[in-house]
């Protein structure tokens, strides 16, 4: 069931369903309870305990594809959600999982995960080996389906399960986004802290995946090398008469008659010029096409992409690298084809645009160029040329690229059936996903240069804040709020947490602006709930917290004088005799964070 195999082994099943892994911490789901050398029992079998915070199911409030919130449709087994529109399906009914849980992926042992924990924001953390944690977690409460991760930056620990974590990706290790002025050094310490480990486990992941591939001799998948175009059913490849081949006004003379650092208008105009037209005749520059004027190239295995392209020797910027070359179809052939892919669980395409009614499939047949990969930031760009009359796509350098290089090129939205594939290019400026255009943010001097030079004077730049948020302040859980009317204040909630009956109507002002104990303006506030109190009262209820550096109140930090403990839940009645604070303004269960 795992998605990591590389050869066959001992597997392990699980005594309550047909489940069963091979018996190493790259395929067994983390949470597997090993009764034996051979039996297991695997996370499926979880049960959340009724009154644990922790055992309550998460989703984001985001679309996994287009990252943008609204109407979204959440998987059931974990916290993945999409907008219906984003997947292309209907509106399900009753139950609803992601492809990947559907398909049985569970989390292993050494994954980097997004992790939530009460009231703190999602977490970066690793996937520990229980033999490997601290004593005093082993013996804390668990679960079948329960695995110990490990904060980044803070190094605690926690037991957690599948419905609270979803995948750390290649793109949350290149983003820069969230290490803006506003995060804390812990938050800003665990994020570089997973970017860095997260690569590390890639690298010998793929190594591992390199090694197997070695070891068993693979090959390229099979398919036809043809050496140009092959038009399908009704599709015509074009000719021109010799009379319709625009001519240059190059000589024969020329130092580089028709070359890359001629002023050939045919070149200007991505024209191929004709042998039998051209002036410079048999010593024209220009006819790359033709006569096929490829730079050596290898396929070779990547570490992380699969197959891909490199050259054999320098190539220099501008220089012909090769034609893509491949089956000419129509429109309706092509969805066919991605049909019958879909149907048949084939993941790869080599579709390429070739103009409004015709596309060239390198699948089937093609030539070395299928197995260019694509980058965010490649070395190589496509080029339409007319040659004899017809449409034809080249590949040509970017840049001087060195020997023994990947040679890649951005799909930028041409190549059809990909979707919404994640992409492992690993630029610094990648989007995340195939067929979503990459970051091109300048450097913040560069990009301020143009702005003070655009409006004539300097101005300081205002920082830009979330106007509402997306979740609850008080339980953390989005869908029907309420938000506060306060002007600057984000905070949202649900009426039943705040014990309203009905929504408040007119300039409303959420709990969070009262004191606790006084009910008069509050000055310092809990970051983690709506406990508020004024300068008066603030004295040993606030403290800040070693998790992230936040002031939170004493129900939220394990040094308070009521610490709790990892799964308990402190349930407020509207009168907390011990304390005497008026909680009837809300009711909140709290995780404490583990030490």
């Amino acid at each position: 069931f795992s998605d990591v195999c590389f050869s066959a082994g001992r597997l392990v099943r699980c005594v309550r369903c047909p489940v069963a892994y091979h018996a190493s911490d790259q395929c067994m789901a983390a949470g597997s309870r090993i009764l034996s050398s051979n039996s297991i029992v695997c996370p499926n079998h979880f049960t959340p305990r009724k009154g644990v915070k922790n055992h309550e199911h998460v989703n984001v409030s985001w679309c996994f594809v287009c990252t943008e919130g609204g109407s979204l449709l959440c998987c059931e087994s974990c916290p993945a959600a999409f907008h219906r529109e984003c997947l292309n399906i209907e509106m399900p009914k009753g139950s609803w999982f992601c492809n990947d849980c559907k398909s049985g992926k569970k989390p292993r042992i050494k994954d980097i995960l997004w992790v939530k924990v009460g009231r703190y924001r999602w977490w970066p953390a690793e996937v520990s080996q229980p033999q490997s944690i601290p004593e005093n977690i082993q013996k804390m409460r668990h679960d079948v389906g329960e695995f110990p991760v490990h904060f980044f930056g803070s190094n605690d620990y926690l037991w957690t399960y599948q419905a609270r974590v979803f995948p750390y990706m290649d793109v949350d290790a290149n983003s820069r986004d969230k290490m803006g002025k506003g995060v804390d050094a812990t938050y800003k310490k665990a994020l570089e802290e997973a970017a860095v480990r997260f690569r590390e486990l890639q690298a010998e992941k793929e190594l591992r995946q390199l090694q197997e591939d070695r070891k068993n001799d693979r090959k390229p998948p099979p398919y036809k090398h043809i050496k140009v175009n092959r038009p399908i059913g009704k599709v015509q490849i074009f000719t021109a008469d010799l009379s319709e081949i625009p001519r240059c006004n190059c000589k024969s003379s020329d130092e580089s008659p028709c070359g890359m650092d001629s002023e050939c208008i045919n070149r200007m105009l991505l024209y191929e010029c004709h042998p039998q037209v051209c002036p410079a005749g048999e010593k024209c520059l220009n006819q790359a096409f033709t006569k096929r004027e490829y730079s050596s190239v290898e396929i070779f295995r990547t570490l992380s992409r699969g197959w891909g392209l490199r050259c054999s020797h320098d190539i220099k910027k501008g220089q012909f690298v090769s034609e893509y070359v491949g089956e000419v179809i129509d429109e309706e052939e092509c969805r066919s084809r991605i049909r019958d892919a879909q149907d048949n669980d084939i993941g790869n395409f080599y579709m390429l645009t070739l103009d409004k009614d015709r596309i060239i499939d390198a699948g089937p047949k093609g030539n070395e160029a299928r197995f260019m990969n694509h980058s965010c930031r490649p070395n190589c760009e496509t080029q339409k040329w007319t040659v004899s009359g017809d449409t034809r796509v080249g590949l040509f350098a970017l840049e001087d690229v060195p020997a023994n290089t990947e040679l890649t090129f951005n799909y930028n939205l041409e190549c059809l059936g990909n979707g919404k594939t994640v992409c492992k290019c690993g630029a610094p400026n990648c989007s995340g996903f195939l067929g979503v255009r990459p970051k091109n943010n300048p450097p913040a001097s560069e990009d301020r240069g143009r702005k003070y030079k655009r409006r004539g004077r300097r101005k300081s730049r205002a920082v830009l804040t979330k106007e509402r948020e997306d979740e609850c302040f008080s339980c953390g859980d989005g869908g029907q709020l309420v938000s506060c009317k306060k002007p600057g204040c984000p905070k949202v909630y649900h009426a039943d947490c705040l014990q309203l009956t009905k929504r408040p109507a007119g300039r409303w002002e959420c709990p969070r602006h009262q004191c606790d104990i006084c009910g008069k303006e509050a000055k310092s506030y809990c970051e983690m709930c709506p406990s508020s109190f004024c300068d008066q009262h603030k004295e040993g209820l606030l403290f800040k917290s070693k998790l992230d550096g936040k002031l939170c109140c004493n129900e939220h930090d394990p040094c308070g004088p009521n610490p709790l403990e990892p799964g308990e839940i402190r349930e407020y009645q509207p009168e907390d005799a011990t304390r005497g604070l008026p909680h009837s303004k809300y009711r909140n269960s709290i995780i404490n964070r583990l030490l």
